[in-house]
């Protein structure tokens, strides 16, 4: 199955990350919210692949999220789906970002499709509500 997918991660300490082109950047501990899109082959099992890549099952970055995943902090805590829509922008525009600029947003023209939080319940609920929202529109 194809759709939009928002990861909720958990960074447990502050982090200094190399993303790739974007370079290093800083990241206080936290709640993160990538939101990425899985058309084409495999759909959704794209999700698959970012949990082993936190579980140290698997080494290679793809994307600017792969960067923050393979960090030993970082754990996937849950993620919510919107089966069948291209909703990507439209859901990572409703969560604030996170300030790093063109983090996975680098085929479009959105600021970041990374979200922050220091709260899980508040950015639980801003993922929840965005992918609700644009899948109804």
């Amino acid at each position: 199955m194809n759709g939009t997918y928002t990861l909720v991660i958990s960074l447990s300490e502050p982090a200094t990350i190399e993303v790739g082109a974007l370079g290093p950047h800083d990241l206080p501990e936290g709640w993160y919210a990538y939101t990425g899109s899985a058309f084409g082959p495999g759909g959704f099992s794209r999700i698959d692949r970012h949990r082993e890549l936190t579980r140290g099952e698997r080494e290679t970055r793809h994307w600017h999220v792969d960067y923050l995943l393979g960090h030993p902090a970082a754990a996937i805590e849950t993620d919510v789906r919107t089966p069948e829509r291209d909703v990507e922008c439209a859901v990572a525009r409703a969560i604030p970002d996170a300030g790093i600029a063109g983090f996975g947003a680098s085929d479009c023209d959105c600021a970041s499709h990374l979200a922050y939080a220091e709260g899980h319940g508040e950015l639980l609920g801003a993922v929840e509500r965005a992918h609700r929202t644009a899948g109804s529109e």
